[in-house]
């Protein structure tokens, strides 16, 4: 029988950089920040590659009494963009030696049950994107000896968060608002997510914020559930209600939006001739409509990246970073200066 190599061990590690086991454990448990120099953290973790060194997280969980695990709770998986926030959590937590279960909310915003016997032993914390606090009860726990908590895309005044990561999402409709008042768009529709929302209903304050000081510009509202199909309805049943038609329409996401382009279409009409669309999110869809739509990219991944980093910080008993994520509209070719009266 074949003789198995011996497993590389953090000792062996230590050996090739020439530092201590003690500076391998911190470096590798993701702790050596103010403690080891970047540089000697760099030759650690290109000897471990090099090595072949993988951690026993199993023996380090019991002797530190923590599994290395955060449970990332989103609202859908069939979403991209929280599977690109899962990404991004996923990279910054394998760094450190953790891994990320994903679970979606079963109902879409909550409550979230509990997938596990008991979350408080098999989770080091919990992050839960675009949902409400309170619907983390049954995960989080309420009893004082709650998991640490980061919240992403969530009201800054809810109670309960150990950290919380924000877009600036207001900043994103501002942008999008702008542009279509700067072509000279003066009659707007919204169509509105119809899921009762922190991130929804900042986009609906910061739209009215805008258009409120345009002398001339109005803003009717429409609401759908986020369904391209509910969309397409709601959109035909607001450009047939009586009174002068949007020139465009302000999506609260890309697939609203998608929605919303159909609608235009059945109705003989055509994107952005007779009436603009915009999206909100940047998903791979806006590219795949025909013309193309102009939409606010949200950077998922760096949300899913500052929301573990930020977990990580937490449990290592650090104040973690703040300020929101900035936003960026992408300019495409479903919008132009409206057709002449």
């Amino acid at each position: 029988m074949t003789e198995q190599p011996a497993r590389p061990t953090s000792r062996d590690v230590a050996r090739a950089v020439g530092v201590s086991q003690a500076t391998v454990s911190l470096v590798l448990g993701g702790k050596w920040p103010g403690r080891v120099s970047e540089r000697t953290a760099g030759l650690v973790r290109d000897a471990a590659h090099a090595l072949g060194y993988r951690p026993n997280l199993a023996a380090r969980s019991l002797r530190l009494g923590t599994t290395r695990t955060a449970l990332l709770v989103v609202p859908a998986l069939t979403n991209e963009f929280f599977a690109r926030v899962y990404t991004g959590a996923a990279e910054v937590a394998a760094a450190h030696g953790f891994g990320v279960v994903l679970y979606p909310s079963p109902a879409g915003t909550g409550p979230a049950r509990d997938p596990f016997a008991s979350a408080r032993t098999a989770l080091d914390g919990v992050i839960a994107s675009s949902m409400a606090t309170d619907a983390l009860d049954a995960i989080s726990g309420a009893d004082g000896t709650d998991l640490p908590l980061v919240m992403l895309d969530s009201d800054p005044a809810a109670p309960g968060a150990a950290a919380r990561v924000n877009l600036d999402i207001a900043d994103g409709m501002r942008q999008v608002t702008e542009h279509l008042l700067g072509l000279g768009h003066r009659r707007l529709l919204h169509l509105a997510s119809a899921v009762a929302s922190w991130t929804f209903d900042v986009r609906a304050r910061a739209l009215a914020e805008t258009v409120r000081g345009v002398p001339g510009a109005t803003v009717r509202t429409a609401s759908a559930l986020l369904d391209t199909g509910a969309a397409r309805q709601a959109v035909e049943h607001a450009l047939a209600a009586p009174g002068p038609r949007p020139t465009a329409l302000i999506c609260d996401d890309d697939i609203l939006a998608a929605g919303a382009c159909k609608a235009v279409r059945r109705l003989g009409l055509r994107v952005p001739e007779d009436i603009s669309v915009t999206g909100f999110d940047d998903l791979t869809l806006a590219t795949a409509l025909e013309p193309e739509l102009t939409t606010v990219r949200l950077p998922a991944e760096q949300v899913g990246e500052r929301g573990m980093t930020a977990l990580l910080t937490v449990l290592d008993g650090r104040r973690p970073e703040t300020g929101d994520l900035p936003v960026s509209l992408v300019v495409r070719e479903s919008t132009a200066p409206p057709a002449p009266a």
